[in-house]
């Protein structure tokens, strides 16, 4: 997955990171409904400008961390 997504803050305790929340409705392959998918990723926010409930607009970067490799887009 590349480019960029649009998610909604879970959590912001931790430094320079926040959880994000990324929810996407994709149709089921054999019963035809629209479901809900959501994924979480761990985004790196070095201002700590983001909070809990915020919607926000993040894009791939170079790893950070062993579980960070998503930026906030400004």
């Amino acid at each position: 997955m590349s480019g960029t997504l649009i998610g909604r803050v879970t959590s912001d305790k931790t430094d320079k990171t926040i959880t994000v929340l990324v929810e996407r409705k994709v149709k089921h392959p054999l019963y035809g409904k629209i479901i809900t998918k959501s994924k979480k990723y761990h985004v790196h926010d070095e201002e700590n400008e983001f909070h809990q409930g915020d919607l926000v607009n993040i894009k791939e970067c170079k790893p950070i961390s062993k579980t960070k490799a998503w930026c906030v887009a400004k």
